[in-house]
Order: C-alpha cells, then structure tokens, then sequence
C-alpha cells in the first residue's frame, strides 16, 4: 500500500526519516511531501534576550524552528564563542522547558538541559511548568506566529509571567501544487487533533487521528484504518 505523507523528511540516526521507517515494516510504502516552509522573523531582538539571560526566568520551546530561530541568532551575530564560554551556562542556571523529543534533542545540541520533553503537546508542558518553583522573573518563549493560547493563558491563570516573541512564520511550500499533482491519494490520515482540524477546514477527509505525533502512532492509526469494520 502506498501512503502519502504531508511532512517534511527527518532522517534519524538509521539516516531514514522514521516515518518512512516505521510504515515500511507493515509493508507500507510512504512519500513525503513537505506542504510548509518557514520565514525567520525577529532574529536581532531575539539576539539581544539571548544575550541577556539575567532579565529572564528560563525559556520554553514548543517547536523546533524556535531553537532554529536561535541557532541561527547565534551563527548571524557571530555569538556562538559568548554562547560556549558563558551566555549558555546563564541559560542552564534556569529551566529550559521544552516539548517532545525533537525539539528536546535540538537543545541539547545548542547546549542547552532541556526538561519537560516527556509532556507531548503544550497543555500538558504547562502543567509541568506550573508544578515547578516558579520565578519572578519571565519565561522567555520563542515561537511561530499561528502559536496556540493555551500555555500561555495556563501560565497566565497562574500567575507564572512569560515573555513570548514571534521567531518565524509558517508559509506554504513553493512546491506543493505540483508535487501533490503528481501524488493523489483520496484517503488521509492526520498526525494530531490539530492537522486534523486544519484539513477539515479545507474540506479535506480525514479517515482516522494518530493518537500521539509519533511513526509508531501513524502506522497504528493506518492499519486501524485498513481492518475491516474499524474505526478510530
């Protein structure tokens, strides 16, 4: 069975997108097709809170194109000697919070301790913040122009103060009318409550929701799909 996936290809330590991989052990063959791109916005002002790790509590990262956004701070304005040598201790002093493993493994490549990967969406991060001490300071959280309002008004309802600052913003992808001319697929199946009411909203059937954004979930949600009187 052919399946058509709307996302950017991740190659994982096998140097396979894991997608690909794990849909490939049930016998399914998966194409990718990246349906956004991103433009980086704010990158100076972003520089210069980096810059000031004292003005802030920690920072929460909830995507991977915000510790993008700093990586590339950090490569533009020529600061990644001030990074190693102190300015990413500073940042290690406080919370680093963060969701999912990616996201989780992109800050610890920029050098930073990241807790709260573990918490799989926004709502449940900021439960786990607001379990943790909380500071007087303001949680610095880079983050994309669509972001959602439930961490921010979960923090907000509880007193946690927080800085957010848009850091990119999401785009479609120049591509995608023709690579999806040449891939047409009637059936879909969605990673996550909100790709699924994305293309609901674009009149786009859905036949079943992965439970979590994981390969793992993807493939359950499709063989669900292929059994005979299932449903997800």
């Amino acid at each position: 069975m052919k399946v058509l996936l709307l996302k950017d290809a991740k190659d994982d330590d096998s140097g396979q997108d894991p997608y690909i991989q794990e849909l490939g052990l049930y016998g399914m063959e998966a194409t990718l097709i990246p349906v956004l791109s991103f433009e980086f916005l704010s990158l100076p002002s972003l520089s210069e809170k980096l810059s000031h790790p004292e003005g802030f509590g920690g920072l929460i990262f909830t995507s991977p194109r915000a510790v993008e956004a700093v990586k590339l701070c950090l490569e533009q304005d020529n600061k990644t000697e001030d990074w190693e040598k102190t300015l990413k201790n500073k940042w290690n002093a406080k919370s680093v919070y963060v969701v999912g493993n990616a996201t989780a493994s992109l800050v610890n490549k920029i050098g930073l301790d990241a807790e709260g990967a573990h918490s799989g969406n926004a709502e449940k991060l900021a439960e786990y913040i607001c379990s943790r001490p909380c500071s007087a300071l303001p949680l610095l959280f880079p983050c994309g122009t669509i972001k959602g309002d439930t961490l921010p008004k979960m923090l907000k309802d509880k007193g946690i103060p927080m800085e957010s600052m848009h850091v990119y913003q999401t785009i479609p992808h120049p591509g995608i009318q023709g690579n999806l001319e040449s891939f047409y697929e009637n059936q879909f199946v969605a990673i996550g409550p909100s790709t699924t009411r994305a293309m609901a909203a674009k009149g786009l059937p859905v036949s079943c929701t992965a439970e979590s954004p994981t390969p793992q979930a993807l493939a359950a949600g499709i063989r669900k799909v292929l059994q005979p009187n299932s449903c997800c």
